[in-house]
């Protein structure tokens, strides 16, 4: 029997009624491929492990559902499915806008994948990460700029956070179209801020 994990459970059923179908034949096919995948929440999301690696996961949103594997860009039976690697993870391989079950891959080829990413895990296999863009740094807009001097916890935090994530929140506040909504962007960036999460985090 696989070990399944309740939290795992709560996510599916707190989906959108179109992706819960898609979340459930996805993991029971996961779990068809090997009894040693394990389940957890990573980022989120539903992810299904192997010896304490991560090998695939699986998320829902308002109108779809992605797929992805770790070791993807590795694996031949996702290379008809896959999207293009991100830069920021150039093996990440990720498979969106899935409406339904149809849109999955054949449950041989999710199979296969499956039982190739436990092998590449055996192997040894880790993802090699493209090297990041040097970019020019924008500058913090004076409003929030201003709130994180209130906020000692937030501007630590700030200091420290990637130029990325630094840049999430500067264009997130620079695109407020009215003062109301930068206001109310501002008091979100500082609790999230000083929680230490990125712009995107419930994304992530």
């Amino acid at each position: 029997m696989p070990t399944l994990n309740s939290k795992v459970d709560d996510y599916i059923a707190k989906s959108a009624d179109f992706a819960k179908p898609i979340l459930e034949h996805f993991r029971a096919i996961v779990h068809k491929a090997s009894p040693d995948i394990t389940e957890s929440i990573k980022w989120g999301v539903p992810s299904f492990d192997y010896k304490g690696k991560m090998m695939c996961s699986v998320a829902a949103f308002k109108k779809h559902c992605a797929i992805g594997f770790w070791l993807g860009a590795q694996v031949k039976a996702l290379k008809p499915y896959l999207e293009k690697a991100t830069e920021a993870a150039s093996e990440f391989g990720r498979i969106a806008n899935i409406t339904s079950v149809k849109d999955l891959p054949k449950d041989m080829d999710l199979i296969a994948a499956v039982k190739e990413a436990i092998h590449l895990a055996d192997l040894g296999v880790t993802m090699k990460r493209a090297p990041a863009k040097k970019s020019a740094e924008l500058p913090v807009p004076e409003a929030l700029s201003k709130a994180l001097q209130k906020n000692k916890k937030a501007k630590e935090v700030f200091e420290n956070f990637s130029p990325s994530h630094r840049k999430e929140y500067i264009q997130w506040i620079n695109d407020a179209k009215t003062d109301a909504t930068r206001d109310k962007r501002l008091a979100s960036a500082m609790e999230w801020i000083a929680e230490g999460k990125g712009r995107n985090w419930k994304y992530e």
